[in-house]
Order: structure tokens, then C-alpha cells, then sequence
């Protein structure tokens, strides 16, 4: 990659637990870019919803939830240990708990408020000011950024992505049946696909990537080639 000179942003959108993180993070390291996770920042304000107690079901408390948005401040920072990169809101390392099936149940309720999105979206936009991004999430090449130079729409089967979500949680103590994680999945699909405020879709350049019967290795590959096949 050396002989490339154009900075550019690459987007990954996708269906829920297809593995976008995992592609995005890798191009990120083999081109030298900085990974953004949007979903991570999704994930960030459910978790402080939830910690608030701002939401119970579909039920959220609107005017306090806009009015802790005024403050919130959500960084990545590499361990130092582990060398991968970690969700902080407000100062506090938070990358386990967004991770678990608790804001997985609601973080789609909280990713339709317009409020939210208009927040996160600004701070999105305001990290790809320089480009040499690469941000996966569910509206990147579609609404964050609609003139990014590579965009890749990832999809799965819902079985299979819910046997690498149940094993990941798994590996990780988390008490959660297969059943549990599919309808998390599938009910996800659905409110993301629906909803009216930066809908989960395609967008009309992207590269479609199923990737249900593909390696991490394999997806990578793939991704990269046709990365290095971009003109920059």
C-alpha cells in the first residue's frame, strides 16, 4: 500500500453480528487507517440509557435522555495490554458491557431516535474530516458518508450469524441460549430495516458482501482485493 497517496474512507455497512467490525478493524491495520465503530457509539448510548434508567422496553425518557446527550463524550482507546481497541463513554471503559445481550435488546430503539442519530452522525462526520477512515455501522455509505470512495455492504444468513454471535458470548461467560441471540438478530433486522430515520439499506455503489460461507481470512482477502483494485 505504500504507493498509494489519496487518503480515503472506506465504508462498511451491514446486517447486525455479521462480522463488519471484524473486516473493518483488519483493512484498518493493513492500510494503516483508523477503525471507527460506529455501532460501538450506538451501543454507548443504550448502555448509558440503560445505566440512567431512561429506558424500560420500547418505553424511553426522551427529555432526560437528550438532556445527557448535552455531555457525553465517547472515545476509542487501544489496550495497551491487548493491543485492540476499546469503547470508553464519560471516562469509563465500557467495551464489555455494550457487547452483552442486555443492550443488544435495546440498542435498536435507541438507534431510531432522530436526537441520537443527528448527535452521533456530527461526531462520525467530524472523525472522517481527514480521512484515512475506516467506519462500519448501518447508514456509513448511505447517510454519514455518502461520497466515501469504497463503500462494502455486508450481509449473512440469520443462523449463521447467530451461532457466531452465540459463540462469541459464550466464550465470554455469557449465560445466552442460540434461540435467544436469533430472534436478538432477527428482531434487529427488522427495526433496523424499518425504521424511518436512516433506514439499513444498500447503498446504490456499494459491494455486496455475503459472507455467510467465508472464513475471516477469506473475507479479508476478498475485501482487500478489491480495495487494492480501487483507482486512488
Amino acid at each position: 500500500m505504500k504507493e498509494k497517496t489519496k487518503d480515503i474512507i472506506i465504508a462498511f455497512d451491514g446486517h447486525s453480528s455479521c462480522g463488519k467490525s471484524t473486516v473493518a478493524k483488519a483493512v484498518a491495520k493493513e492500510l494503516n487507517y483508523t477503525f471507527i465503530d460506529s455501532g460501538a457509539m450506538y451501543r454507548a448510548i443504550t448502555y448509558l440509557a440503560l445505566e440512567q434508567k431512561l429506558i424500560n422496553g420500547k418505553k424511553i425518557d426522551i427529555a432526560n435522555l437528550k438532556t445527557a446527550l448535552n455531555s457525553v463524550q465517547i472515545k476509542f482507546i487501544k489496550n495497551k495490554r491487548t493491543e485492540k481497541q476499546e469503547t470508553w463513554l464519560n471516562g469509563k471503559n465500557i467495551e464489555r458491557e455494550i457487547r452483552g445481550i442486555k443492550v443488544s435488546d435495546s440498542v435498536s430503539y435507541i438507534s431510531e431516535l432522530d436526537f441520537v442519530r443527528e448527535k452521533l452522525v456530527a461526531l462520525q462526520q467530524e472523525m472522517g474530516v481527514n480521512k484515512k477512515i475506516v467506519m462500519d455501522g448501518r447508514d456509513i455509505g448511505t447517510v454519514v458518508f455518502p461520497d466515501a470512495e469504497l463503500k462494502f455492504f455486508m450481509t449473512a444468513s440469520a443462523d449463521v450469524r447467530a451461532q457466531r454471535r452465540y459463540k462469541e458470548l459464550t466464550e465470554k461467560g455469557e449465560k445466552v441460549t442460540f434461540e435467544e441471540i436469533k430472534q436478538n438478530i432477527e428482531k434487529r433486522d427488522y427495526i433496523d430495516q424499518n425504521r424511518d430515520i436512516s433506514p439499513l439499506k444498500k447503498a446504490d455503489d456499494a459491494i455486496l458482501l455475503d459472507n455467510s460461507n467465508l472464513t475471516r481470512e477469506e473475507q479479508l482477502d476478498w475485501v482487500m482485493e478489491k480495495i487494492l483494485s480501487y483507482r486512488f
